[in-house]
C-alpha cells in the first residue's frame, strides 16, 4: 500500500483544528496529520521541519492572510502543495489561491472522504477545487474576457473589494463605509489590507490613486 499523505493542517481557530483532526482520523491509512498551528509563524516553522506532503489551511487566519502563507511556504518548501480548506465560497479568491501557489480550494462543508480523497489526488500532482466553484470559476473567465465584471476584477478584487474600493475614492472613512455596507469596522479593514496588497499599495491614498489612475471609478 502507499504511504499515508502527510498534512500539516493551519487554522487560527482550535475548534476547526479539532474537528479536522477527528475527521481525518478515521483515515489514517491514507492520511496522517503530522503537525497542526495557528499562525503563520509557526507554520512555517513546522513545514520546514517536517516537510508534508500538503499544508491544509485556511485563507484567513486571524490578523494574518492565509495567501501570503501560501506565497511563503512556496518558495521555502517548493515540494510541499497547499490547500486551502475555507468558508469563503467566492471565485475570486480561488484565483487568487491558485495564483498564489496553491494546487486546491475546497470548501469546510466537505465531508471526511471527499477530503481524503481530494488530499491524495493533490498528493500525485492534480489540482483540485470544489466542485461548486469550479463551474462559476469558468463562467467568470468567460465574464471576464468580455468586460462584463466589477471595476477592479482583472485585478483580483472581490466583488465586496470592489465595492469597499468604490467608497474610498468617494472619500468614505472606514466607520462609513461599515454603515453602507452593513459591514463592522473590523471587516472592513480587513477587505482594505486585502486589496492593497492586490493593488500592490501601502496605504489608502496610494489605493485610490491606482484607482483613479487606471480609470476604476468614474
Amino acid at each position: 500500500m502507499a504511504a499515508p499523505v502527510r498534512v500539516v493542517l493551519v487554522d487560527d481557530h482550535e475548534m476547526i483544528l479539532a474537528g479536522l483532526q477527528a475527521m481525518l482520523s478515521g483515515f489514517t491509512g491514507r492520511v496522517r496529520v503530522v503537525g497542526q498551528a495557528a499562525e503563520p509563524a509557526e507554520a512555517n516553522r513546522l513545514v520546514v521541519s517536517l516537510r508534508p506532503d500538503i499544508v491544509l489551511l485556511d485563507v484567513r487566519l486571524g490578523q494574518h492572510s492565509g495567501l501570503d502563507l501560501c506565497r511563503s511556504l512556496s518558495a521555502t518548501a517548493p515540494g510541499t502543495r497547499i490547500v486551502f480548506l475555507s468558508v469563503y465560497d467566492d471565485e475570486q479568491y480561488v484565483f487568487e489561491a491558485l495564483r498564489a501557489g496553491a494546487a486546491g480550494y475546497l470548501l469546510k462543508r466537505v465531508d471526511g472522504l471527499e477530503l481524503v480523497r481530494r488530499l491524495e489526488e493533490v498528493a500525485v500532482g492534480e489540482t483540485v477545487v470544489d466542485p461548486t466553484l469550479a463551474g462559476r470559476m469558468a463562467a467568470s473567465v468567460a465574464r471576464l474576457g468580455r468586460g462584463e465584471f466589477w471595476p477592479g476584477a482583472n485585478r483580483g478584487l472581490t466583488q465586496r473589494e470592489s465595492e469597499v474600493l468604490s467608497l474610498l475614492v468617494g472619500g468614505l472613512s472606514n466607520r462609513a463605509i461599515a454603515a453602507r455596507l452593513h459591514l463592522s469596522e473590523e471587516t472592513v479593514k480587513s477587505h482594505l489590507r486585502t486589496l492593497y496588497r492586490k493593488l500592490e499599495v501601502a496605504d489608502r491614498s496610494a489605493a485610490i490613486a491606482v484607482a483613479l489612475r487606471e480609470g476604476l471609478f468614474r
